[in-house]
């Protein structure tokens, strides 16, 4: 029986769904796979989505790495997922946590997108104080959209948006709980974004 308790393991994953806007989605998503370094993390796709595990820093560097490489094709993507640490079942010995900690994916092309996250704080007494602390976080770091029922926009250039969420995954982390989970949904190239 698997083992029902918060993991312990600094394992982090993100599973996703990454939509391109077009009828040449395969095609999309194959160039993308192709031109992003996936050594570092562990990956696997099944018919309804795709997970990566590894390192925290390897995981957000690949999934930045993906949309950015799927948005640099100017269709218009959308990308839906779930990053989250110490879940149960969770295993201090996979292999990829021994990959050294160099970020692999080093393209800084600049890429508008609007986002909308959740924070979720598992079995945090106080949880409400971490996502209100977080929202705030994002207001100093200009990357705050609005306010919205079950979620927080985020808005601006794709590299200020990720370096924001995984502060924000790394802080939340540290606050002495084990499980987290934060649900990230992107828009990119929208034809509402105004050229941005």
């Amino acid at each position: 029986m698997e083992d029902m308790h918060c993991g312990t393991s600094p394992i982090v994953g993100f599973r996703f769904t990454l939509s391109p806007m077009t009828n040449d989605f395969v095609e999309v998503i194959k160039g993308a796979l192709e031109e992003v370094d996936t050594s570092a993390v562990r990956m696997h796709t099944d018919d309804v989505s795709t997970v990566i595990r590894g390192k925290q820093g390897h995981v957000f560097n690949v999934a930045k790495a993906l949309a950015l490489h799927t948005a640099k094709t100017g269709v218009h993507v959308a990308l839906n997922g779930t990053f989250s640490a110490g879940c149960p079942g969770d295993s201090a010995g996979d292999a990829y946590l021994g990959k050294p900690d160099e970020q692999l994916n080093h393209d800084r092309t600049k890429q508008y997108v609007s986002s909308q996250f959740a924070l979720y704080p598992m079995n945090h007494p106080d949880y409400m104080s971490v996502i209100y602390r977080e929202i705030e976080r994002a207001k100093e770091r200009g990357v705050f959209n609005e306010s919205m029922h079950d979620a927080s926009g985020i808005h601006g250039d794709i590299h200020d948006v990720f370096d924001f969420y995984e502060e924000t995954f790394t802080h939340a982390r540290s606050e002495d709980h084990r499980h987290l989970v934060m649900t990230v949904s992107m828009s990119i190239n929208s034809p509402s974004h105004g050229g941005n």
